[in-house]
């Protein structure tokens, strides 16, 4: 029997058939579905006389342009008004469990599926989301699909698709002061640049990986998809098994306690074969922050734009930022920082950011925005006590949403402004039209939030 990566194992378990010279048709353990990209796929299955096939494997969320302030009002913005509502007819008539607005399970997609335990070792994962490989950090196949393969999966619960090649980044070694989970993956993003990946999925391996919790290694996951692989994934092991003992799904089914040890045993065979692969030195990397307009454009906090690059695309790029080559971002003025989205949304984002400012205050002038990822988030937020600190330095907590990720609701950076986030993507326009976005690690946001401009977090420490 021929050696196998962990991708391949749990890829080649769900293809139900192979077609010659073109796609698998792989069998899908778990769909996640919001309001932005469902409704035409719910719209097309019912004009094809057709109903969902397997409901009880699809699980439905709002949170992409749901307010994160006064959700127990409706929706003023219209568009987003009728999303929600209508997702909320179509599972209602198509017999899916919707956690909807209010409901004490809601929240960002790709928080939710895994704080309730329904993100699982070895299971085949979509969503009309591209950030579902954040569901990769379990030990799954979890990618992101369009709206007509979400028809597609509802009706049959198969999807049509090419088997990527496989990559596999080693991080070997200790990380320095201040560097986080996404500080890695941001510097894995420059290193490879925003389309180093494509075509490939993404294991990532090594000690610095295995020392990472399940939420840090959630951000590196779900950052996956800006250096443009299909996904990533991480192998399974006692981190996984302590986190998911603690969801939902264990706790009311104790009965599957007993397989937690068996799944969390997947990973690649000691010889398994990748198409490429790797090594980095974790000691190499730093806090980082981006300075373009794709993650690819990062460089440590305390560095400088590089030099060289004349290219139209890229002076293009520095012109809409307001910056130039060989200049330092240290020091720079910031005029928001937003906190959350499911790269950073989660508990112990919050904690981090907390352990910041405690005892200190919010630097005056910066607007912030502190989104958690879901009720649940939110709920912890307070019941630990982090609110209290949060409210005391000079912070207001909002509601849970995707918010300032993409900006689809209220939550706009306006044009011209600063804003240091802690989410995935600073394409123009991403975060509202003209806003200028850095991404950055929860602590790097912290620090900003407290000075005002650009901080390497190892100073405040």
């Amino acid at each position: 029997m021929s050696s196998k990566t962990l991708f391949d194992k749990i890829w080649d378990s769900h293809v139900v058939h192979s077609i010659k010279d073109g796609p698998d048709v792989l069998y899908i353990d778990r769909h996640y579905i919001h309001e932005v990209t469902s409704p035409q796929a719910f719209k097309g299955i019912e004009q094809r006389g057709a109903a969902v096939f397997r409901p009880g494997q699809t699980l439905a969320t709002a949170d992409h342009n749901t307010p994160t302030k006064d959700q127990h009002l409706p929706i003023k913005e219209e568009l987003s008004r009728i999303q929600v509502e209508q997702l909320k007819k179509n599972c209602g008539k198509h017999g899916i469990e919707l956690y909807g607005l209010n409901h004490r399970y809601n929240g960002i997609v790709h928080v939710i599926g895994p704080e309730l335990g329904l993100t699982r070792p070895g299971m085949t994962i979509v969503c009309g989301d591209s950030h579902t490989s954040t569901h990769g950090a379990f030990g799954t196949v979890a990618f992101g699909i369009g709206t007509s393969e979400v028809e597609m999966v509802l009706a049959t619960q198969c999807i049509l698709q090419v088997k990527p090649q496989k990559m596999r980044i080693n991080i070997e070694g200790k990380t320095g002061k201040g560097v986080t989970s996404k500080d890695i993956i941001m510097y894995i993003i420059a290193k490879l640049t925003s389309g180093g990946a494509t075509g490939y999925f993404v294991e990532y391996s090594g000690s610095a990986i295995r020392a990472l919790s399940m939420e840090a290694r959630m951000t590196i996951c779900n950052m996956s998809i800006e250096m443009g692989a299909r996904g990533g994934l991480i192998a399974p092991d006692e981190v996984t098994a302590s986190y998911l003992k603690g969801t939902r799904y264990f706790t009311d089914h104790p009965e599957y306690l007993m397989q937690l040890d068996s799944i969390c045993n997947l990973r690649s065979d000691p010889d398994a074969r990748f198409d490429k692969e790797i090594n980095i030195n974790a000691a190499d990397i730093r806090p980082m922050i981006t300075y373009g307009t794709n993650p690819g454009m990062a460089v440590a906090v305390d560095g400088t734009i590089p030099s060289g690059d004349e290219s139209a695309s890229y002076l293009k790029s520095l012109d809409y930022m307001g910056f130039k080559p060989g200049e330092k971002l240290a020091g720079k003025r910031i005029d928001y920082v937003f906190v959350g989205s499911c790269t950073n949304g989660r508990i112990e984002d919050f904690r981090a950011f907390a352990s910041v400012v405690k005892g200190r205050k919010k630097a005056a002038g910066v607007n912030v925005l502190l989104v958690p990822g879901s009720k649940l988030v939110e709920e912890q937020i307070k019941n630990e006590g982090l609110l209290k600190i949060l409210n005391e330095a000079g912070f207001e907590l909002r509601q849970p949403g995707c918010s300032s990720c993409l900006a689809m609701n209220e939550d706009k950076i306006p044009a011209g402004k600063y804003a240091i986030s802690t989410s995935n993507r600073n394409f123009e326009g991403r975060q509202g039209p003209g806003a200028r976005t850095l991404l950055a690690s929860t602590l790097t946001a912290a620090a900003a939030a407290l000075t005002g401009m650009i901080t390497d977090p190892g100073e405040l420490k």
